[in-house]
């Protein structure tokens, strides 16, 4: 058994990631981030959960237009294949990934 405290992780870069489990077709890894990712279109299944911290996930909808969701802790988002979105954290946060391995 391992446990984690997400709230006590830390990383040396935005983004920095601690790995936690990988499955047949999945990474399961802990973020910090005090910085904005990039860009990025899904490709393959992705869920994001805010542990610890706000972030403010843009996306796009069907028709490209841009649009923000702010992420309190404990929210879940659950981005497909082809979705295109960007994490902005509001400060610190600590977010947790499933996705397959070598995604963007």
């Amino acid at each position: 058994m391992r446990f984690i405290d997400p709230k006590g992780f830390t990383a040396d870069r935005a983004w920095g990631a601690l790995d936690i489990a990988r499955f047949d077709a999945a990474t399961v890894r802990l973020h910090w981030t005090d910085r904005p990712y990039v860009w990025h279109v899904n490709d393959g299944e992705e869920v994001f959960v805010v542990l610890d911290g706000t972030v403010d996930m843009h996306w796009k909808d069907g028709e490209g237009v841009e649009r923000v969701t702010r992420m309190a802790s404990g929210d879940i988002v659950h981005a497909g294949i082809g979705a295109e979105h960007v994490a902005h954290p509001v400060g610190p946060a600590r977010i947790l990934v499933i996705e397959r391995p070598g995604s963007v």
